[in-house]
């Protein structure tokens, strides 16, 4: 059986790039892009790197080292992670570049800048800018929220619009609003607390209590939103998968002048009484097609908290599918089962 062809590229990084940066502390870069390709020969000598191997993974090395030295001459740093999303944006061919996605910035507040992470982030984040309402649906930890809290206050610096109202059902998770101590705003804080966290790492800390009292930042429950239109204000849904069918349709109509709309969610953990169906899953089919409605989709491979949330992600993913397939086959479509 004959072998396959081999191929040898040489790559010559500039002499103005640390090689230390291109490849890491230690070469934690380097043996980054060994266990992403196994099947090819690195070899570093000075500042050219030597890959040899298959035609296909020999050229994606190359492509791979031409991308990390372009993110490094836009003045962002790297870390093993970034390297490793390259790896998979490279593998996905697709027309955008890597460097593109990790290089685009959104916000910068005290020496911090919010990029999106991942290819599927900088869709989501590039339909925020091209569409009046956008869906942005996958799992925990795919940066839904915070990246449309981000594109948010970028829109509220350059005014673009002239307010930010975020929101979130207060689903009762346990334990009945009623039953709890204190007024009603302390009552429903903790359902709002997320989106407190995720503002005090975009906007100045002294300012958000300025800011909401003027109304400019206005964070209130869903079902403060009933009987109003919100004009030039850039508006967030969160955690909407807890809305049902008819509190979506009266958010969606709150629209009004000016105003940008972005909704987040994931279909996978809804916490509504059984019997009520989520707007979230609803919405999907009924704006289907409608134009200036986008639905950007993030998965697994979109997670950008610890490794593991991901794996955990996708565990839940298949546990779900098979107890589907349980389920249909003990008692078909109608038997009662996990929302």
């Amino acid at each position: 059986m004959a072998e396959s062809p081999q191929a040898q590229s040489k790559i010559v990084v500039p002499a103005s790039q640390p090689m230390v940066a291109v490849l890491g502390a230690a070469d934690e870069f380097l043996r980054v892009v060994e266990r992403a390709f196994p099947t090819t020969d690195i070899h570093v000598r000075g500042n050219e790197i030597t890959v040899t191997g298959e035609p296909g993974e020999v050229a994606l090395v190359d492509r791979l080292y031409d991308e990390v030295v372009t993110v490094l001459r836009a003045g962002q740093g790297l870390t093993s992670e970034s390297v490793e999303r390259m790896v998979t944006m490279l593998r996905t061919e697709t027309g955008e570049r890597p460097a593109d996605v990790l290089t685009l910035n959104i916000l910068s507040n005290r020496g911090r800048t919010i990029r999106p992470k991942t290819l599927n982030q900088k869709r989501y984040v590039d339909a925020i800018d091209k569409h009046t309402i956008v869906f942005g649906i996958g799992p925990a930890g795919t940066g839904k929220t915070y990246l449309a809290m981000a594109k948010a206050v970028q829109a509220l610096q350059a005014k673009q619009v002239n307010r930010i109202i975020l929101t979130r059902p207060a689903v009762e998770a346990g334990e009945r609003l009623g039953f709890l101590p204190g007024t009603l705003y302390e009552k429903i804080d903790p359902y709002l607390r997320p989106l407190y966290d995720a503002l005090h790492d975009m906007v100045d800390p002294e300012s958000i209590p300025r800011l909401m009292t003027a109304g400019t930042i206005e964070v209130a429950p869903l079902a403060y939103m009933r009987g109003r239109t919100l004009n030039d204000a850039f508006i967030l849904l969160d955690e909407a998968q807890n809305t049902s069918a008819e509190q979506m349709k009266m958010f969606l109509t709150r629209l009004g002048f000016g105003s940008k709309m972005v909704v987040t969610g994931d279909v996978t953990q809804v916490d509504l009484p059984s019997g009520t169906h989520s707007g979230l899953r609803v919405v999907q089919d009924i704006l289907d097609g409608v134009d200036d409605v986008h639905f950007s989709r993030l998965s697994s491979q979109d997670v950008v908290r610890h490794r593991l949330v991901s794996d955990i992600v996708d565990a839940y993913g298949r546990w779900d599918a098979q107890q589907g397939d349980v389920r249909r086959g003990a008692g078909g479509p109608g038997s009662p089962g996990r929302r």
